[in-house]
């Protein structure tokens, strides 16, 4: 059997599970455990809150699979690592970053049973946070998370890979910190900053190995077979990952592909079809400006109204003026 539950009741189930959180350090109010609703499964997630960072580890399992369905936007800038289990579209010894604005559209969050979930996620407070610890060095990293850091741009930067050597032992230190109190906040602190430069480090070795790689023809056809499924599904795109399998490639394939024969990410150029095919719909005066706003994969249409003023300077009812759109 899967549990299928809406994203905000399964907050609120993990709410009402843990009405009094424990607090595994004495000294220490801001180190909690919230334990895994009895309905889903069983152990914990630990939330630390450091300095401009949360630190969150999970550690459970869960007896059925569970998919979490969410149809809200906002903002994200975290780095993960997952150890172990299947969560999310990501696998066993898989590291993530996922950074920036992400629009209100439908998203599912699979959870497999069988396997123990294992991985401390690092969330930072803003992204100024990051930022403040290298000014000077932005122009280093890849232009997406660079426009991303820097909010120069409503582009969601997504990245996974795998956890290096040194990346296990900074994180089996942190899940074994010996310390209690303000030396445990600081020395935990450090680690997070630590799996943070070596993931950034991976990232730019990525893109040095990028810049010299060039595509095979089949693979290039397989970019455009991607390229062909996203304008398919404007509404309901698959995720990253889902869109590697769907065409044979892995995701890094796939993200070097798109940046070399399009020029951006592939929900960059998702982003720029929507934008495009919804001012081609508001100059056709068929649909209303709602109509048009879910046909372009947007659930609310507030979000799809501020997209479109940043890509073309107008609302989508200013746009639409004269034409009867509402």
């Amino acid at each position: 059997m899967t549990i299928t539950i809406a994203h905000t009741d399964y907050q609120a189930l993990w709410q009402e599970s843990n009405l009094k959180p424990q607090h595994p350090d004495p000294v220490d109010g801001c180190d909690r455990i919230e334990v895994c609703p009895d309905y889903l499964g069983t152990g914990y997630i630990r939330k630390l809150q450091l300095r401009g960072i949360e630190l969150n580890i999970f550690n459970y399992s869960v007896r059925e699979d569970v998919i979490v369905t969410n149809k809200s936007g906002g903002t994200e800038w975290e780095f993960g690592f997952h150890l172990s289990g299947n969560r999310s579209g990501k696998q066993t010894g898989e590291n993530f970053v996922s950074w920036g604005y992400f629009d209100e559209e439908s998203h599912d969050y699979p959870t497999h049973a069988g396997e123990r979930i294992l991985k401390p996620d690092i969330c930072f407070d803003s992204p100024d946070t990051l930022s403040g610890f290298i000014p000077n060095h932005l122009k280093s990293f890849p232009p997406e998370l660079m426009k991303a850091i820097e909010g120069s741009n409503r582009e969601h930067f997504w990245n996974i890979d795998k956890i290096e050597v040194g990346m296990r032992l900074a994180l089996e230190q942190m899940l074994n910190c010996p310390y209690q109190g303000c030396t445990k906040q600081i020395y935990l602190a450090s680690k997070c900053l630590e799996l943070v430069a070596l993931k950034l480090a991976q990232l730019n070795e990525e893109q040095r190995l990028e810049s010299s790689q060039l595509l095979k023809p089949d693979d290039v056809e397989r970019i455009y077979h991607a390229r062909d499924i996203l304008l398919c599904n404007l509404d309901r795109p698959p995720s990253l990952l889902e869109l590697a399998r769907q065409v044979g490639l892995n995701d890094y394939k796939l993200k070097l592909g798109f940046r070399q024969v399009f020029g951006t990410t592939a929900f960059g150029y998702l982003h720029e079809v929507r934008m495009e095919r919804s001012r081609q719909l508001l100059l056709e005066n068929r649909m209303s400006v709602k109509e048009i706003s879910q046909a372009v994969g947007y659930v609310n249409q507030s979000r799809f109204a501020a997209a479109f003023r940043k890509r073309f300077g107008v609302t989508p009812k200013s746009y639409g003026v004269n034409r009867g759109l509402d």
